[in-house]
């Protein structure tokens, strides 16, 4: 029979506190002639009824080494100084015999494998068990086939030799893995190493580039923002022209007719400055003109309506501005643009130098001091002028003594008007 009296742990225990020393590796004859014999019942075999030969690999495979120290230190009860290696050592002959170290790693191994114990108690035979210590081996589960296959109950010696060869190799091709492992590791560390060099350079240079982004977007919504404002500005100006259009022409009742009136007064001065000057060239050809075309133009003549009549009397006074205007500089300052041409036909039809400034509009208000020293007489249509521009002319015709007209309505007829009184007053 086997022995089964359990030995305290203060036999054959360090006596510092915690430091494991070497135990009796033997038993009793009876229990050293029973190592390593396979169990006849079905019962599982235990720990200490295993082969000396197997304690080492299920201590080192099957538990880790930190829980292997908190098991020591709760069935030691104090704190266990000693270094791996030997606290391994000393668990592995401890677990030979049966004590309360190689009971509580008995409890601690079934309870962490219980699954792998409940497959391998499906297999009856020796045969079946050595498949499926091959099929666990092979699908890297080998702490749990391990434990599951040595305390089967059908676990022979031959089977038992095995598992205890081939997990001995493995522990040999482990340790080298490990060792390439950590080379490869050491290696991987320094290509970390630069790796993140580069990758904090890139993120510095990242950040920098969404800094300068950051602020040139600002500069970007600063500038949207400003424009915004001179949009909202310029539609409320634009609002506001319009009210004080819509108020304007609210305010003229006849302003259409007005309208029509004075592009009418054009259309007539235009024809006017035309008869003007058929006018002109009638009194040069009047001196080499034969008696009959005389009694035809008087004939003529006498067939045009009342207002023909008054348009010659008027052409007439006109005439006589041109004598009053030749060779003379006449500054037209105001107006509508275009207007232009038809101011031009009549100052250059009564023999004057046609100048014009559009009284600060487009024109440069500045330019009009100069324009205005050239001038020998001065037009200002009041009607169609900057405040600015009218005080310059009135100010320099006053400082100069310069003869200045005033036109209210700035229109081809009122200037032909003012060239008419300008003719006819000395």
């Amino acid at each position: 029979m086997l022995c089964n009296t359990p030995e305290t742990l203060a036999e054959g225990s360090p006596t510092p506190a915690g430091q494991p020393s070497k135990r009796n590796a033997g038993c009793c004859a009876e229990c050293a002639g029973h190592e390593g014999k396979p169990q006849a019942g079905s019962g599982r075999r235990r720990l200490w009824a295993l082969n000396p030969r197997a304690h080492c690999p299920i201590v080192g495979v099957c538990l880790p080494m930190a829980a292997l120290r908190r098991l020591a230190c709760k069935v030691l009860g104090g704190e266990v100084q000693a270094a791996d290696y030997e606290l391994h050592c000393f668990v592995g002959n401890d677990c030979r015999q049966r004590t309360r170290m190689a009971e509580a790693v008995q409890r601690e191994l079934d309870r962490r494998f219980l699954l792998p114990l409940r497959h391998a108690a499906a297999a009856k035979s020796t045969a079946a068990l050595a498949d499926w210590w091959h099929q666990q081996a092979a699908a890297k589960d080998l702490p749990g086939a391990l434990w599951a296959t040595l305390t089967h109950p059908r676990c022979t010696p031959e089977l038992e030799l095995q598992v205890l060869g081939q997990v001995h190799m493995l522990q040999h091709q482990v340790g080298m893995a490990t060792r390439v492992e950590l080379a490869r590791f050491e290696a991987l560390i320094d290509e970390n190493a630069v790796l993140a060099r580069a990758l904090a350079n890139a993120q510095r240079r990242s950040t920098d580039q969404a800094s300068e982004q950051a602020r040139h977007n600002d500069a970007l919504q600063a500038e949207l923002l400003r424009l915004r404002g001179q949009h909202l500005a310029a539609v409320s100006q634009l609002a506001t022209v319009r009210d004080e259009l819509q108020s304007l022409r609210s305010a003229v009742p006849d302003l259409q007719s007005r309208t029509a009136l004075a592009t009418r007064c054009e259309q007539q001065a235009e024809r006017i400055v035309d008869l003007q000057r058929a006018l002109q060239h009638a009194r040069s050809d009047t001196g080499q003109a034969a008696p009959s075309a005389s009694n035809s133009a008087t004939s003529a003549g006498a067939s045009h309506s009342a207002a023909s009549v008054n348009a010659i009397v008027a052409l007439s006074t006109a005439a006589a501005a041109a004598d009053a205007l030749a060779n003379q500089a006449v500054l037209c300052v105001g107006g509508r643009t275009a207007g232009v041409p038809a101011y031009r036909r009549l100052v250059e039809s009564c023999g004057g130098r046609f100048l014009h400034h559009d009284g600060g509009q487009e024109h440069n208000a500045r330019q009009l001091e100069s324009t205005l020293a050239a001038a020998d007489l001065v037009i200002c249509q009041t009607g169609c002028v900057s405040h600015n521009a009218y005080w310059r002319v009135k100010d320099h015709c006053k400082r100069t003594g310069k003869r200045c007209v005033f036109v209210e309505t700035p229109s081809a007829a009122a200037l032909q008007r003012a060239l008419v009184e300008i003719g006819s007053t000395p």
